[in-house]
């Protein structure tokens, strides 16, 4: 049967049914992993199929390129291409920026006005707090950033925020008094370069619709019926947009998952999907509530942690998969184990079950936690180091050789660029040096022009330069006329191509014989590639004969991370990624680590119930990343900000984490899978750790150290997937009396450890571990105890009073005759006993 008349059959009944409405507004909650794109697909399917609208009469609003594209392919293979491709689909920012630009007149701006990135805008920034005379490292352009950001989401001006007391008493106490003038100026600078940032594209398009009645009402005639993607995700500005071209006939449809809101501290607003019956007031809801994704287990597990969670639309999320195993909770020494448990856990399912590479991810709440399981699979005995990818990382349109070419194009289609002609006026080097930059940019403030304006006319403007920098100035303006007169005659890619050649691009990077330089011409390569390929592909949708650099530009300005994250990058590779990175993706195995208290929840939330809230909500979006296996990990002891924490406490979100659907497996021993113990009710870890009422057998040694294959061990034990190394533990620790302490071995060993051990030394740190946790040698081996008296490189002479902690996390408070009473970490401690 033909699938373009068979649109339902591959629904099941609760999607047909939100497929199907169409008779007023329409919420649908769309649980983790139970075909929210496809819902989506196919409501479009059948406006266009059954309803009999027309494609262009129908609006839908993503948040990346590459999910619309998508989408309209899959459309495409239900109705037809030449139906699909006029529809009204993209982002958010990309459809704002089309009416903007059809619109220009009543908005203050050209119809070519360039669109800055958060990298432009924060570089403009930078320029006015540096020109204020401000010190940058309290007016960190990157903060400043996020605060006007903000405020823009709110669809605030700076005049607004100019005049609210509380917001400015904040910038007080922040030592940022200045705040509302620099954001005065950036607003001023925008619109002298004839430009506008990805927050003015919505508040731009707010002003519009809201003050011109008749354009308002002509978009919202044109949009017939609006569809809205996870609209959990939305703003204020959004929403507001989305009510002004959808009032009156209510002919709308948002999808979105509140479980899943997860993007406040961009702006996102829960409340949009939480009250979206409460606006719309003839709102059905739909709840698409079976996940096609996950184990039974996982999504059990998921929706008992956000139980706990007040403020939410109930729903139950279920799986008809496999039950499949249970999460998996890993309790760890150390950061540093915790990195080499996970690493070597994969190494072992990979070899063991020959799974792929790309079958796993390591989640994590902060980029600076990849660093150690970076540096794990990197390790020679690990293997990895060629089968990992950062995700993102250096977006492609980031990098600084695609930059400067997309810097000429935007100068050539928009003159009053101001920080394209910064990059560029002296790329490739001309001899045109930043002082004569400083004094073009206050030539162009003292005279209210742009800075092109005074290039092209250094002398009436007052330009303070000699005759040969002048000269310089008119060989770069007219390389730059030479292609402007060519932007409504040549295609994108033939005027790109002349612009890289003549412009001194290419012979510039012909000159880097590096291996770096090798691949930032492959880089532009890839480039002057996509540009062909946009204008092949524009024109067969368009019908037209010529596709012009201004028509590139308005796309590619408009890329996401995600939307020009490389295929070939992410081709069979292990994921590192943040959670917040990895929403809409899945992956078979999933590891979620650091599950500790002030990193997940951050340290910034624990005051806050609300943001609380949204941190469990995250870590519902990890968990449910995983398909069949899910991994949470967290640690007692971690190095932050420079020093080690000892005494690391648990997340509490473990505790809410329904304890039939877990396991947990502890360094050094085992638990089963169905205790109900909480977290608080079971023994420390130190006393589990060093009991002597079972032995351990030794530290991490691989599979086959243990005498037997992984298939024997995993029929002996329970968890038919046992963690990696020292997790290989038998199901039931044999009890015996306690050895020796010549014999013992540490679980925290390490390369330093075995050193020891081979060279004999080991019995003396052994048995000051074993001695009730009271000693521990000192930097010549010799044990120390509470009343020794030590020298110390740094603090000098005292005494010590009291021994505390184990292992690597032993600490020793010390009176010192002249510095005072001091607490050492005793495994980095430089001291010598002296009585």
């Amino acid at each position: 049967m033909d699938q373009r008349d068979n649109i339902l059959s591959q629904l099941n009944e609760n999607q047909q049914l939100a497929v199907t409405y169409c008779d007023g507004p329409q919420l649908v909650i769309a649980g983790a992993g139970s075909g929210k794109t496809r819902v989506l697909t196919y409501k479009i399917a059948w406006l266009l199929k059954n309803v009999g609208l027309n494609p262009w009469n129908i609006l839908a609003l993503t948040f990346t390129n590459k999910a619309a594209n998508e989408m309209k392919e899959r459309i495409g293979g239900l109705v037809g291409n030449e139906r699909a491709r006029y529809l009204q689909m993209g982002t958010f920012h990309s459809v704002f920026a089309r009416i903007l630009r059809a619109e220009s007149n009543h908005v203050g701006f050209t119809s070519n006005f360039t669109i800055y990135d958060e990298a432009d805008s924060r570089s403009l920034i930078k320029n006015i707090v540096r020109q204020m005379g401000l010190d940058d490292k309290i007016y960190k352009p990157s903060t400043i950033h996020s605060v006007i950001s903000m405020q823009k989401n709110r669809l605030w001006s700076a005049g607004q925020y100019a005049e609210d007391g509380e917001l400015l008493e904040r910038d007080r106490r922040r030592n940022m008094p200045e705040t509302y003038k620099i954001f005065r100026l950036y607003e001023q600078r925008l619109q002298q370069a004839n430009a506008m940032d990805f927050d003015d594209l919505l508040v731009q398009t707010y002003r519009l619709l809201k003050k011109n009645e008749d354009i308002r009402q002509k978009y919202a005639e044109r949009f017939k019926y609006v569809l809205v993607d996870e609209y959990q995700d939305t703003n204020y500005a959004q929403q507001q947009i989305v009510w002004l071209l959808t009032k009156e006939n209510q002919h709308i449809t948002v999808v979105g998952d509140d479980y899943q809101s997860i993007y406040a501290f961009r702006g996102a607003n829960i409340n949009n999907i939480l009250s979206f019956s409460k606006i719309y007031d003839k709102a059905k809801m739909f709840k698409l509530e079976q996940n096609y994704r996950s184990t039974q287990n996982i999504v059990a597990a998921a929706n008992s942690l956000m139980k706990h969670n007040r403020r939410q639309i109930e729903k139950e999320v279920f799986s008809k998969n496999s039950t499949g195993e249970k999460v998996n909770i890993i309790e760890t020494i150390s950061d540093k184990r915790e990195a080499s448990i996970v690493c070597r856990t994969i190494k072992d399912m990979i070899r063991a079950e020959g799974a792929r590479y790309s079958d796993f991810a390591i989640l994590y709440r902060t980029n600076a936690q990849s660093r150690l399981f970076e540096e794990e699979m990197r390790k020679p005995e690990i293997g990895l180091g060629e089968h990992y990818r950062i995700y993102g990382g250096l977006s492609f349109y980031q990098r600084k050789e695609i930059k400067d070419i997309i810097a000429y194009f935007r100068l050539i289609v928009n003159p009053d660029d101001e920080e394209a002609f910064r990059r560029i006026i002296n790329y490739p080097a001309r001899g045109i040096g930043d002082t004569t930059v400083q004094k073009i940019i206050a030539a162009a403030q003292q005279h209210g022009v742009s800075l092109w304006e005074i290039v092209c006319n250094p002398v009436e403007n007052e330009l303070n330069v000699n005759r040969g920098v002048i000269s310089k100035l008119t060989a770069f303006e007219m390389l730059i006329r030479q292609f402007m007169e060519k932007l409504q005659t040549a295609d994108a890619y033939a005027l790109g191509k002349e612009i890289v050649e003549k412009a001194g691009i290419e012979r510039d990077l012909a000159a880097d014989k590096s291996p770096e330089g090798d691949s930032r011409r492959e880089n532009v390569d890839s480039l002057m590639s996509g540009i062909a390929e946009f204008v092949q592909a524009q024109k067969e949708d368009d019908d037209a004969e010529h596709i012009h650099l201004a028509d590139y530009l308005s796309t590619v300005s408009l890329m996401t991370d995600i939307d020009s994250d490389s295929e070939e990058d992410s081709k069979d590779k292990i994921t590192l990624m943040t959670i917040h990175a990895a929403k809409g993706l899945e992956f078979n195995t999933v590891f979620v680590v650091g599950l500790e208290e002030n990193i997940f929840p951050s340290l910034l939330s624990t005051d806050n119930p609300e943001a609380i809230e949204e941190e469990r909500r995250l870590l519902y979006v990890a968990i449910t990343r995983a398909e069949k296996h899910c991994y949470l990990t967290w640690t007692h002891s971690r190095w932050r900000y420079g020093k080690m924490d000892g005494f690391v406490n648990p997340s509490r979100f473990l505790n809410d984490i329904d304890t039939r659907f877990t396991k947990t497996t502890v360094e050094g021993g085992r638990f089963s899978g169905n205790s109900q113990n909480t977290w608080a009710e079971r023994d420390s870890f130190s006393d589990r750790l060093w009991s002597k009422d079972y032995e351990i057998d030794r530290p991490y040694t691989g599979y086959r150290e243990f005498g037997n294959t992984y298939q024997r061990q995993s029929n002996r034990m329970q968890n038919s997937r046992p963690v990696a190394g020292q997790f290989m533990a038998d199901p039931q620790p044999k009890v015996t009396k306690p050895r020796k302490a010549e014999g013992a071995v540490n679980p925290f060993s390490s390369s330093f450890e075995r050193k020891l051990q081979q060279e004999g030394r080991w019995a003396k740190v052994s048995k000051a571990i074993t001695n009730g946790g009271r000693a521990l040698t000192g930097q010549n081996d010799v044990a120390l105890r509470e009343g020794n008296i030590i020298e110390h490189q740094r603090f000098g002479r005292g005494t010590v009073v009291k021994i505390e902690g184990a292992g690597e996390n032993l600490k020793a408070t010390v009176d010192f005759d002249s510095t005072g009473r001091k607490q050492l970490l005793l495994k980095f401690a430089r001291y010598t006993i002296v009585g």
